[in-house]
């Protein structure tokens, strides 16, 4: 359908979803022969965000006879399941609120709500996330990320400068849930202007924060700030995971976070304390570490942004992205594909990002599995090839085995226990933009990932 599919396919009744821009397909999940398509011309790139301009499109979300699906210029679509005819659609924007506004994130279905957030920080907009009707599409709350110019309260102070109306606070990936308490929870995109904070000083609440929802009204429970004032565009939009089990000796109820920034964290899910952090990656420059009281950085100088160009690491793409990580409670790993690499970071409106290039010092992918009880790796396995053709994410099963795409194009399983290499498939296929999935059709599981413009499925051998 497209170059670098980045979807994570969806399987239910035997029927594979797939997408791309303005493009949804249903797929035999067996042979992959389509049964029917929905799509629409491309919006003009002129007033779409950045991802959304270059076609990105990450799923859909199922409920019943529904599909349920997100258009580049941020529309939300409801399709029938078995036929592909539009139902409904909602403009997620608002007429009165300025900014270029794009979709990417697949929805997520909660009860008989369609909860789904929109891209465009980096070019200026003032993020939310909504909660719609699955029946009619109509609106049940929203949450907006940065606060209106002339509101007052906690966030609002934290604001100072013109920067506020296009704020930023992007909500590009698609949320967690906790079904047993009924809140959701989310990591909130950066601030705008990128990298430059002279107009927006203050911490710049609620971008770059983890934030936790009643997803009845959308109330805000607590929130927890990774980046206070961030000026290096780190955000905080990657997956969360909630997990339930024992830790330091306590039944415990926790988020994990691989955050751009290059540290990982563990919150507690019901307060939002900061319970662990640790540094994820080799090449980080701008720590040295996170207040354990605070959740501050310990800030190293040298690394506020000027005009001529500052070396920093994580780069800009981070240490980590968009690509899922996974937990595995049989061995109590956390599995996330990291980056090593430096950005050369300029203040700017606009684009203030420089590519760091040295061929003695190249970035490099690296497969880290790390021990939630410390926060440190556990094991880990460096990806030759280019790190910018692999954003492939994790999938660990309940047979403990570990899948993943490489920086060469292979797909490959290991041993989630010690990461011993069981299979590996070579796809020919660059660049992995997606995360790889698991099914069960007529009692055969599979395995799939978007690699390149294709959608593979691997067949698990019978016992």
């Amino acid at each position: 359908a497209c170059a670098g599919l980045e979807v994570t396919p969806l399987v239910m009744n035997g029927i594979m979803y797939v997408t791309a821009t303005n493009q949804v397909y249903a797929l035999n999940a067996k042979t992959g022969s389509e049964i029917w398509r929905f799509e629409r011309p491309k919006s003009d790139p002129a007033n779409l965000s950045s991802d959304a301009r270059i076609g990105v499109n990450r799923g859909v979300a199922l409920l019943g006879d529904r599909v349920f699906y997100e258009t580049d210029n941020a529309h939300l679509v409801a399709l029938d399941r078995l036929t592909g005819a539009l139902l409904w659609e909602q403009v997620l924007p608002r007429a009165d609120q300025p900014g270029f506004y794009g979709g990417t994130g697949a929805p997520l279905v909660i009860g008989d709500f369609v909860i789904v957030g929109t891209g465009g920080a980096d070019d200026g907009i003032r993020g939310f996330l909504a909660a719609y009707k699955a029946e009619t599409g109509k609106e049940v709350w929203r949450f907006w990320t940065v606060p209106k110019v002339g509101e007052t309260g906690p966030a609002a102070d934290t604001w100072k400068g013109s920067a506020q109306k296009l704020g930023g606070g992007s909500t590009w990936l698609t949320p967690s849930y906790d079904l047993a308490t009924g809140i959701l929870y989310k990591g909130v995109g950066n601030p705008h202007p990128d990298t430059n904070g002279d107009d927006r000083l203050g911490d710049n609440l609620y971008t770059d924060c983890d934030v936790a929802l009643d997803v009845k009204t959308g109330k805000l429970l607590w929130y927890h700030q990774i980046v206070p004032h961030d000026i290096h565009d780190w955000d905080c939009d990657q997956t969360l995971a909630l997990i339930d089990t024992t830790w330091h000796g306590q039944p415990r109820k926790l988020i994990l976070h691989a955050a751009r920034d290059g540290f990982f964290y563990i919150l507690d899910r019901e307060t939002g304390k900061q319970l662990l952090w640790s540094q994820m990656v080799d090449k980080l420059t701008w720590a040295t570490g996170i207040d354990d009281e605070t959740g501050r950085p310990h800030l190293l100088p040298g690394n506020e942004v000027d005009t001529k160009g500052v070396k920093t690491g994580p780069a800009v793409r981070g240490a980590t992205n968009w690509y899922s990580p996974s937990f595995d409670p049989q061995t109590h790993l956390y599995y996330v594909m990291t980056v090593e690499d430096y950005t050369i970071f300029r203040k700017s409106n606009s684009s203030g990002f420089g590519r760091y290039v040295n061929p003695n010092d190249p970035a490099q992918k690296i497969l880290r599995a790390l021990d939630i009880e410390t926060g440190k790796s556990a094991w880990q396995i460096a990806m030759p090839g280019p790190a910018e053709n692999n954003y492939s994410g994790t999938l660990c099963t309940a047979g403990g085995i570990l899948f993943f795409g490489e920086s060469t194009g292979g797909f490959a399983a290991v041993d989630a226990r010690n990461g011993k290499y069981l299979w590996h498939f070579e796809t020919h296929a660059h660049p992995y933009k997606g995360s790889p999935m698991t099914y069960e059709v007529d009692g055969r599981q599979y395995v799939a990932i978007a690699a390149g413009a294709s959608v593979l499925s691997f067949a698990i051998p019978k016992p």
